[in-house]
């Protein structure tokens, strides 16, 4: 059974639990894993309901949450905002307060065009829901944080390299024609230094990520002995490096002000500049022999990476993106599960 610490706990960022809390809930997602793969998933949720609020869309964030609560004995329930009156004008704190009647958990997705792009408007958003809610909420993505995705991550880093002190970890930006928000590069910033990898974070210029997030990594990284470092040198952080995330974000001049006002072709020109920034075998070559290559998904083929790394022996993204599950399911046991 979980342990009952984090029980009615938020998760808006992994930045919000500490290394310890973060431990118990990997623990217990590979526990989770085992007993899934024997089918006896035990029901630490039975007769739970998890609303699950989502202003933007979702491959696989939708499907382990809604398949996790299902494995775990309890319910899952979907809400596409436009079904809502959220549109016409509902305030957020008047939907929490609603919810918090209803269910156990309140889940809120919202980011990329859902927000125009405008970096903070997103975790605001989840912060105020957060704010009027008696019950824990989950952020399920948002302009700023992913944080279940960066558990799954990690949990499949782990279960790949061991020990992770010392390993090299390339967060790489990624050419691609379209561009998204960087929830997910600012999570894996986040939490990968707290577990003592030495983090690179390698994109042009043009491309920063918040300040305060790299403030925050470089003293996650210090408290483990590790480091975390910023290149606009791809050659340089891929070289000897034992994981490498390539990923596309938005430049920061169109996160600061919007696609609309930034222009979405003026971006895409932009990216046209660094499309000698896509992971392919040769750059591979560079990394360790035995490295790996992560992605949170959807990746853009060709673009981000070549089929040829997506589809080798170093890729990971299916195992991780069914450590999505687990992990997932972790952190709704844990934090809507019984207080002792």
């Amino acid at each position: 059974m979980p342990k009952a610490e984090l029980a009615g706990r938020d998760l808006i960022t992994t930045q919000d639990w500490s290394v310890e809390e973060l431990e118990v809930t990997l623990k217990l997602a590979r526990g989770l894993k085992r007993k899934y793969h024997h089918g006896r998933v035990p029901s630490l949720l039975r007769k739970k309901t998890f609303f699950m609020l989502f202003y933007a869309p979702s491959t696989r964030t939708r499907a382990a949450f809604e398949a996790g609560m299902t494995y775990l004995g309890g319910h899952a329930q979907y809400i596409d905002i436009s079904t809502t009156r959220l549109g016409a004008g509902e305030a957020p704190k008047d939907v929490a307060r609603m919810y918090e009647k209803y269910g156990h958990g309140l889940g809120i997705r919202i980011l990329d065009s859902a927000i125009d792009y405008v970096y903070g408007a997103g975790v605001s958003v989840v912060r105020e829901y957060a704010r009027h809610s008696e019950i824990p909420v989950i952020n399920m993505a948002c302009c700023t944080y992913h944080p279940t995705q960066g558990l799954a991550d990690l949990m499949t880093i782990q279960e790949m390299l061991g020990n992770l002190s010392g390993k090299k970890y390339v967060i790489m930006w990624g050419y691609s024609k379209s561009f998204r928000g960087r929830c997910s590069i600012q999570e894996e910033a986040l939490i990968m230094p707290r577990f003592g990898m030495d983090v690179v974070l390698a994109h042009p210029r043009g491309f920063e990520i918040d300040h305060r997030i790299i403030e925050t990594s470089k003293r996650n990284a210090e408290a483990e002995g590790a480091e975390f470092t910023v290149t606009n040198d791809l050659m340089s952080a891929i070289e000897g490096a034992h994981v490498v995330f390539p990923r596309n974000w938005a430049s920061n001049g169109l996160l600061q002000i919007g696609a609309s006002k930034f222009g979405k072709e003026r971006e895409v020109e932009l990216h046209g500049k660094y499309r000698d920034w896509t992971l392919t075998k040769d750059l591979l070559d560079r990394m360790d022999r035995k490295a790996v290559v992560t992605h949170v998904l959807p990746v853009l083929r060709g673009e981000e990476a070549t089929d040829e790394v997506l589809d080798g022996p170093h890729s990971v993204i299916y195992p991780q993106a069914e450590n999505g599950l687990y992990t997932k399911m972790a952190v709704l046991a844990l934090t809507m599960g019984e207080r002792r």
